[in-house]
């Protein structure tokens, strides 16, 4: 028996035929059935590119429908799908083509040039181009392929997606994600929210991350509901569109925007039946603003790149402000000391441990780092500082490594640092997050100048520029004589976050 994703899709895809899949504002639309029918001349031009089962497929493009059909169709044929984050810059591309050996790199019609010179000092075989009006040398290869109906069976533990994950030192991670990883989360979801096919998502995220991509899209296909796709988050289409939707996923920005926004009532949101938030912290403060604005209460959940959704906050029952819930179904935590590994009582902080059918199987070539963290009874550290409360619900407190999430991205400071420190007037540096009122976490860079170096603002942030995704870019640098440092010679952080953390009130 075959267990490739795509044939569970497929099923309830053929089921809602003319039914709508994905909508655009630009009526560029895709029915199920349309988008069963590309899915197959994709597949039909990835063959003919030389890709197959177990091949990577890199793709770093603009969102767009299109985009979302080339996952299918990887999944289709076996191969392994691999989003880029549209924010990385030539020199973090060399890196992930260079590590993940892709048979095939897809990125957006203007950065053709830069992908093919990349492609050639890296041994990747193939670029094509996709853009976000159906555009690009790889729909005009779909176009003239032979469309490839069949699907390619699968194991279980087949690799169907590698997302790649920073750690606070070292170079980027890729975690593997399984056809079971992907599809038992996706059921999960689908059941614990409630979803069906009369829903209508309002997606406004990114789909190069598991939100944008393995959360909304996955549970979509999983149910046959629609989606409207958003090229981003822009206020006044959510408001218009929320006559129309039932679902908005989205990161606290979002929330903290549209309280903001005077037009927020609960008139407009009268048709919506669910609103969920995740990929970094949602304050209270938003929570309740929220509800008091729309008498919806926003479900927060908790997931990561190597395992999906882990926890969330229940559809029926109390959706506790400052927590991610409880346990999704299938899925077990444990919270452990630091020092012994132990697990620690109710109330107390420790170390979040996740296991599941939804865990990941390990870092691509990176089998000493896998081991490190995923260990032999199945349970995957996640590096997160948490506890379980009095209602049995968790609460994630912070990171044990010094992790940086700003407006959904994760910022892991030592990759900035590096790049700070490599410039001539730089001692030493310290990225850091420090709260702000948008983002939940601005970037902040604490740096210590050499003796008589001019150095200012202005030239770091100069230095940084093309040389990191705009994301990762600190919105402030100070400058200090020396870092505080503690008797083993480790940087105190949470030091420098207390004398900074009133830089974005």
């Amino acid at each position: 028996m075959s267990h490739n994703l795509f044939e569970t899709f497929a099923r309830r895809m053929h089921e809602r035929g003319d039914a709508d899949f994905i909508t655009t504002r630009e009526g560029r639309d895709y029915s199920y059935a349309d988008a069963l029918a590309m899915s197959a001349r994709l597949a039909g031009a990835l063959i003919e590119l030389g890709v197959t089962p177990g091949d990577r497929v890199a793709v770093q493009v603009d969102k767009s429908p299109e985009a979302i059909l080339l996952y299918l169709a990887t999944l289709r044929i076996g191969a392994v799908y691999l989003p880029l984050n549209t924010g990385y810059t030539g020199d973090e591309i060399r890196y992930f083509l260079g590590d993940a050996e892709p048979a095939l790199f897809v990125c957006r019609p203007a950065a053709v040039e830069e992908a093919r010179t990349l492609a050639a000092e890296t041994g990747c075989p193939a670029v094509r181009t996709l853009g976000t009006a159906a555009d690009g040398s790889l729909m005009e290869a779909a176009a003239a392929a032979t469309p490839h109906e069949a699907v390619e069976p699968r194991d279980e533990n087949d690799l169907a997606a590698i997302l790649y994950t920073s750690g606070t030192t070292g170079r980027s991670k890729g975690a593997m994600l399984t056809h079971r990883n992907l599809g038992s989360n996706a059921a999960t979801l689908a059941e614990a929210w409630h979803f069906s096919e009369t829903d209508r998502l309002i997606h406004a995220l990114p789909i190069f991350h598991t939100h944008g991509l393995f959360v909304a899209c996955n549970v979509t296909l999983m149910t046959g509901a629609s989606m409207l796709f958003l090229a981003k988050f822009d206020a006044d289409m959510i408001v218009e569109a929320m006559a129309h939707g039932t679902v908005l996923m989205g990161v606290p920005t979002f929330y903290t925007r549209l309280v903001a926004d005077p037009r927020l009532t609960p008139e407009v949101t009268a048709r919506m039946r669910l609103f969920v938030s995740g990929s970094a912290p949602l304050t209270a403060e938003t929570h309740h603003a929220f509800e008091e604005k729309t008498g919806h209460a926003i479900l927060e959940r908790y997931g990561m790149t190597e395992t999906n959704m882990n926890i969330s906050n229940p559809y029926n029952g109390a959706r506790r402000a400052g927590t991610v819930g409880r346990p999704l179904p299938g899925v077990e935590i444990r919270i452990t000391d630091r020092e012994t590994g132990r697990e620690v009582a109710d109330g107390e902080i420790g170390i979040l441990q996740v296991r599941g059918p939804n865990v990941f199987i390990g870092y691509w070539r990176m089998p000493e780092k896998t081991r490190e963290e995923l260990l032999d009874d199945g349970f995957f550290i996640t590096g997160d500082l948490a506890m379980i409360d009095e209602h049995g619900y968790v609460q994630i407190v912070g990171r044990d490594k010094d992790l940086v999430i700003s407006g959904g991205f994760n910022v892991y400071p030592r990759e900035v640092e590096e790049v700070i420190d490599e410039h001539a007037g730089v001692v030493e540096s310290a990225v850091i997050g420090l709260p702000h009122p948008d983002l939940g976490e601005g970037v902040a860079a604490v740096v210590v100048p050499k003796p008589g170096a001019s150095l200012d603002e202005a030239e770091v942030l100069g230095h940084l520029e093309g040389r990191l995704a705009r994301y990762k870019q600190p919105r402030r640098v100070f400058f200090i004589d020396s870092l505080p440092r503690n008797t083993m010679g480790k940087v105190q952080k949470n030091q420098l976050r207390q004398q900074f953390q009133d830089t974005y009130q």
